[in-house]
């Protein structure tokens, strides 16, 4: 009995230094635009190298997808989630990643033609508190859509309860699956107005299904019309919602 109770005080002592931990954890948004003709080359250097050398480091690979339509004439791109123990630890992670010699060689002769990544965005986020866990899934690579949605200032945290209380029930009601939902950490990124998250569908035909039902539900109606009579008006911003579909990689540990 002595053991056990010597046990479960020992526990007690390490749960809220596992639970800091869980909590600082960041995760960040990636974009890689490639140069004209080589997303195939980006996509490879990351089959092959990139992702084992992220892991090496102590980044956490997630998900890695190409949107459906690369024709906004700003190149073709390469849309990927990792995750990192804390911002320091991103920052140090980075840092040895840059500097291994086995990525400078790798990075070298993908290049030996010319440059492949002609612009690289990153958005470090926290995640909500009502995104789910990362749920076990073996079936057939599914149609992934990243949607931002910003809102009219002092607003997002009404936006947040919507989604809390009733929009994600309702995805899933309407065969949407929710992947995960976050916030941007930094000011000039979107922190404090935007939403941004992961869903899936099986197809593009099951998304515009979903959607239009979801979107004609009298639940989702109603929920809608409460949340911004308490909030005093929309709580969409100018800049609206936007959205991208994409599918996953051959890589993608998230299909």
């Amino acid at each position: 009995m002595l053991r056990l109770v010597s046990f479960l005080a020992v526990l007690a002592g390490f749960l809220p230094a596992i639970h800091a931990a869980e909590s600082a954890r960041v995760f960040e948004l990636r974009t890689y635009t490639a140069t004209p003709g080589n997303l195939d080359k980006l996509l490879a250097r990351f089959r092959d190298h990139t992702l084992a050398l992220f892991e090496k480091h102590g980044m956490q690979n997630l998900g890695y997808a190409v949107p459906v339509e690369q024709a906004d004439g700003a190149g073709e791109k390469l849309i990927y989630l990792i995750s990192h123990q804390s911002r320091e630890a991103a920052k140090e992670s980075w840092k040895n990643f840059s500097a291994d010699p086995v990525w400078k060689e790798v990075s070298a002769k993908s290049q030996v033609a010319g440059k492949i990544v002609a612009k690289v965005t990153s958005v470090y986020l926290s995640p909500a508190d009502f995104s789910p866990a990362v749920a076990e899934y073996a079936g057939a690579p599914r149609l992934f859509e990243m949607r931002s949605y910003t809102t009219p200032e002092g607003k997002i945290a009404a936006l947040d309860a919507r989604f809390r209380d009733h929009t994600c029930a309702l995805f899933a009601k309407h065969g949407i699956t929710n992947l995960g939902y976050y916030h941007p950490t930094d000011a000039d990124k979107g922190a404090g107005k935007t939403l941004i998250y992961f869903l899936a569908h099986k197809d593009r035909a099951a998304a515009t299904k979903s959607w239009a039902a979801f979107r004609a539900d009298p639940v989702w109606v109603a929920a809608r019309a409460a949340s911004e009579k308490a909030a005093g008006g929309s709580l969409t911003a100018p800049e609206g919602v936007k959205s991208v579909f994409m599918t996953p990689t051959d890589f993608s540990p998230v299909k």
